[in-house]
This record gives C-alpha cells, structure tokens and sequence, in this order.
C-alpha cells in the first residue's frame, strides 16, 4: 500500500535523503549522504514562491502563485532524480493546510515532485523545527526557547536537550502580515503600529507558556529572523552574541523612514526578503517583547532539516509516531495486557492475509499495531460508545510524528473497531488508502471480538484465508466450543461485514 511519506527500514550505508519544505512564503530543500552513520548535507536550495500571497479566503490558490509552486518543485524533483534520493520526506505548512482540499493541486505537486508530500499540523511543524534547531546546535541540558516567523504561521518551542516540551503554531507569518498591513506598498508608523498590536493580541494567550528567564536560551530561525540578524550585523547593530530587540526597534524605525517596500534597500537584504520584511518585522518585534527576549540567537536548523533528520530517525527504527503511540496509551490509562493481547492477535490476522489484500507495504503493519494499542483510549471517557470517544481523540489530538493522513487513517481504524463501520469516514482517506483501510479495520475488529473476555490466556492460532471482499477463520474446535459467547459475536459480526459488502465465515 502506498503511503504519503517516507517508508520505513533500515538505511544502506551510504545512501542520498532529502527533506522538502514548502512554505508559504519560500520552498527548501536539503540534501544528505549518510556516510559511516554520519549524516553529511551534501546540497540546499531555496526558491522565493510566495505561495501565501496567492491563496483567497476560499481557500484557492491563484494561478501564477501556482505556476511558480509546480515549476520549483520540478526542478527540485529533477535534482533529487540526479542525486539518486533514496528517501524522501516532503512536507506541506501553513498554506497548504488552508488550501482546498479538492483543487488537484496537491496531485500536481506530488507529479512534479516525483515523491509524496505531507501536509503537516503547526504544531507537528513547530516539532520539526524544535528538531532541525535541536540537531543543528551543540547539546545542551538547558532549557530552549525557539521561535520560527514563517510565511504564514509562527511557530513557538520551549524544549529541553533534544525533546520539545511545549509547541504552539499562531497565525501570524511575515507574508499575511505585510499583505495586511502593508498591502498598498506604503511603510508609515500607523501601519506599523497596527501590526503589532495585531501580533501582541495574537501572542497573548500563548505567552504564559513561552515568556523567558534568565536561564532559557532563545533561539530564532528561518527566514524573516535570519535576515534581521544579518542586516543588523551590517549595519553595526548587533555583535556577535545575537539579535537584540533595542537593534530591531532601529531597524523599524529606519525601515518607516524608508517610506515605501519597493525602495527598502538596505545593506544585507535581499529583494526578494524585502517583499515581505515588514511584516515579519512587526512579528518579531513583539516576540521579544511579549515573551521578554532580551537577546535572540540565530540558528542555520529548522524545518527542512526537522524533516531530514526526523527521516533519519523513522529510518534506524527511532519513530517519533512510536513514542506518541506509548505517550497516549499512558495519558489514557489503557490497559496494556489487553492491549498486547489485541496487538498479537491483530499481527496474527494480518500475517496471513497481508499479501493476498495488499496490506503488505510499510504502513499497514504499523497501523494496524498502533490501533491495537489505542483502541481503548475512549474507554477513559465512557464505556458508552468508547470507539467513537477513541477515534475523536485520535483524529483530533496532538500526535507528533503523524501526518495529517496518518492520523485520519489512525482515527477511523478506532472509531471502525465495533458495532456498524461508517463508511463515509472513508472519505476522508486518500482514496488509494479507502480499500486497505476497511481490511484493515475488518482485521481490528476481529481481534477486539477475539480478545472480548480479557483472559490471561492466548487464543489459539487461527487459520485466515481472504478474497476479493470474503474473509474465512478456522477455529481450534475444542476452543470454539469452549467459547459460546465468541460465537454469538461471530455470528454478529456476519451482518456487519455484509453492510460493507464482504462475507465473513468461521468455522
């Protein structure tokens, strides 16, 4: 079955990985060769396509804005064929989660590309860069604070060593903001101020959690802050230990003296950045202020290298979905003898079936296990409907490490694991998934009923044979007659199987 990012394996030693960011302002790229277990970045491009400044308030992309989005992720696809990219990890922000859904333009991104793309939650994009800041600086034990101005968003990370401990995405990115309040090309100190009370407003519910001390070390990242601190270094504003807000308050005050965006030329600042540096400006202005930054360090990590090295990790057998699997399980209270009990049976089931219903790629497995595992989350609201408790959970939790269609594909195996499946949930699944995803749940199922009376002792292995739209147990005798009520279930889940068109048979 196919899957909208990287698979899962083992790395050949050395071998080509790429980690793809489509901003909404600015696409990257990066390119790294593991050699000797090192990752080494062997090539990175960044192409201006100002994706943000194309999208309506209906969610539709404009035509030119598109144009530039599919044209760079062609070139980016023919360096990666050059490069001979083995794993390739693509991810969508800020306008792409805003975009339709049913456009084609994310089938057209995907062709271009030559490789499937993610479209990522903020707050899994603020992990990623939690992890590209994380990797591209020394350890340290001390507490962090990241801040990312994106095109569209802006995300907040307070982490500890190498684990984010709080995420926050707002909306707030240096392309809607200058849009906003700069749209006519004019800088003046009213427009100014209104951005940042715009930006403080946005900030304020989320400060308490990110305000820093004297022992929190503040870092920036990306665009709108990397170009500030260079800026600001040409004109003597900053020395080397970083970004002050007393140097981005001048640089204000000289850009409102300035007058106009097409005539910002300052040293150290590109063209291209000055199209949308006023408002990314007044974001950053008031992150230091409302979070008490006193100095901001620059780094080179964020989100494309998040992508890089999180492929890394899901590739030496390090995922991030597994350590959300076990968080969830913990914060839920699920019981984990029964939960191991539905795991086995559930990866008994698929074992015999996985080729012969195409459930063999390297999702299946793994779903399939993760559900086993979660299946009771709902459980810790109300025994009442617990699967549909589970699968809201799961569809609308945080849950670092799954992408968007991942987590959808999470949620419906939960919600699917008794009484009537709800088809039209299937919908929501990217319709080469819809068919492995109703197997799928047809095998969660059976090993939620198989497990039903939460006995100490396994079942006994059970023969599974399948077809097109039939699925056949053969049962130990003696167990099956031991086992009356497993019966009754049985028989039941004949007439559920049949509402979705397959037939079910024990004997």
């Amino acid at each position: 079955m196919d899957r909208p990012s990287a698979p899962e394996g083992t790395i050949a030693d050395p071998e080509v990985i790429a980690g793809v960011d489509l901003g909404s302002n600015s696409f990257h790229m990066v390119v790294g060769e593991l050699r000797h277990g090192q990752l080494i970045i062997i090539d990175r491009i960044r192409e201006t396509v100002r994706l943000a400044e194309g999208l309506s308030e209906t969610g539709d992309i404009a035509p030119d804005a598109r144009a530039r989005a599919i044209e760079c992720l062609a070139r980016f696809g023919e360096r990666l064929r050059d490069m001979h990219a083995a794993k390739v990890r693509a991810a969508g922000t800020s306008t792409i989660r805003r975009a339709r859904e049913d456009t084609g333009f994310m089938a057209e991104a995907e062709t271009a590309l030559g490789h499937p793309i993610e479209i990522i939650s903020g707050l899994e994009e603020a992990r990623l860069i939690y992890a590209g800041v994380a990797q591209s600086l020394p350890s340290s034990d001390g507490l962090r604070l990241v801040m990312d101005i994106g095109g569209g968003s802006t995300e907040l990370i307070l982490g500890q060593g190498p684990e984010p401990r709080a995420l926050e995405s707002v909306h707030l990115g240096c392309v809607s903001m200058t849009e906003r309040f700069f749209g006519d090309g004019l800088i003046t100190a009213e427009a100014f101020d209104k951005a940042r009370v715009a930006a403080r407003l946005e900030l304020r519910p989320v400060k308490a959690f990110f305000r820093g001390t004297d022992d929190i070390e503040s870092i920036g990242t990306s665009g709108t802050i990397r170009a500030t601190e260079f800026v600001a270094s040409e004109l003597g504003l900053t020395d080397t230990s970083g970004l002050t807000p007393e140097a981005v308050e001048n640089l204000i005050e000289r850009v409102i003296e300035v007058g106009r965006i097409d005539k910002l030329a300052l040293p150290g600042l590109s063209e291209r950045r000055a199209q949308v540096w006023p408002g990314g400006l007044s974001i950053l202005v008031e992150l230091l202020e409302v979070l008490r930054v006193g100095e901001l360090k620059v780094s080179d990590g964020a989100l494309r290298e998040g992508l890089l090295y999180s492929l890394l990790g899901r590739l030496q057998q390090i995922d991030a979905r597994e350590r959300t699997v076990r968080a969830m399980a913990a914060r839920y209270s699920v019981d984990k003898r029964q939960a191991r009990r539905v795991a086995r049976t559930a990866d008994m089931l698929h074992g015999q079936c996985a080729k012969a219903w195409g459930l063999d790629g390297p999702l299946s497995g793994s779903i399939l296990e993760w559900a086993a595992r979660l299946h009771e989350i709902g459980l810790d609201i109300s025994h009442d409907g617990y699967q549909r408790h589970g699968a809201y959970i799961a569809a609308n939790a945080d849950l670092p490490g799954f992408p968007r269609g991942e987590q959808r594909f999470l949620a419906f195996l939960i919600g699917s694991q008794r009484h009537s499946i709800n088809a039209k949930f299937l919908d929501i699944l990217p319709r080469a998934w819809r068919e492995p995803a109703l197997r799928l749940a047809l095998l969660l199922r059976l090993a939620v009923l198989l497990n039903r009376s939460r006995s100490a002792v396994d079942i006994p292995d059970t023969e599974v044979t399948v077809g097109d739209a039939s699925i056949a147990l053969a049962f130990d005798a003696e167990w099956l007659a031991a086992n009356p009520l497993t019966i009754a279930d049985l028989d039941r889940e004949i007439g559920y199987a049949k509402d979705v068109d397959y037939t079910l048979t024990f004997s």
